[in-house]
């Protein structure tokens, strides 16, 4: 499996890959394809922080962060997530989750919030927000809003997280 930036000729089949993944999900707006196409052209978009998983030469997976504020500082979202039906539970999320977080890390930025399942995402570091003081700009139970700090040292953001306008939240 090979880990690597997205570029401009994968984006017809990751918004495949995106539309293929949610389609059975349990938990889908039924618009994830449409929200990256979207978010690559908002001011939220970090090029470096779109990538794909390819194996033999076949994109299988992707993922993307965005910028977001958490209170005045900046931090990230992950959103989507996308591993095709046939590629899911062997590593491909697990390894885009990983390369994702030593890029972001690179980049200097602090933390990365997801709405997500908590037995997935704390295998990667995501503790519930609301114990650091970092709120969801919408109601979820907690356990679902999740952050991973990428800095160990320095101050941690709090506050209200602020999606990019894209998502449509607020």
């Amino acid at each position: 499996m090979k880990i690597q930036i997205e570029t401009k000729e994968d984006f017809e089949v990751v918004y495949e890959v995106v539309q293929t993944a949610f389609k059975n999900a349990e938990h889908s707006e039924g618009n994830e394809a449409e929200l990256v196409v979207a978010l690559r052209n908002s001011l939220a978009f970090v090029p470096e922080l779109s990538l794909v998983a390819k194996i033999q030469d076949k994109v299988v997976g992707h993922l993307l962060l965005t910028e977001i504020s958490i209170g005045e500082n900046v931090g990230l979202a992950l959103a989507p997530l996308s591993v095709l039906p046939d590629f899911q539970k062997q590593g491909v999320g697990s390894a885009l989750i990983k390369k994702v977080h030593e890029v972001a890390e690179k980049l200097g930025y602090p933390a990365i919030v997801v709405l997500g399942d908590p037995n997935y995402y704390s295998k990667f570091g995501y503790e519930e927000a609301s114990q650091w003081q970092i709120q969801a700009p919408f109601d979820i139970p907690s356990e679902y809003f999740r952050v991973c700090f990428l800095k160990q040292q320095g101050k941690k953001p709090v506050g209200l997280v602020t999606y990019a306008q894209e998502f449509g939240i607020g």
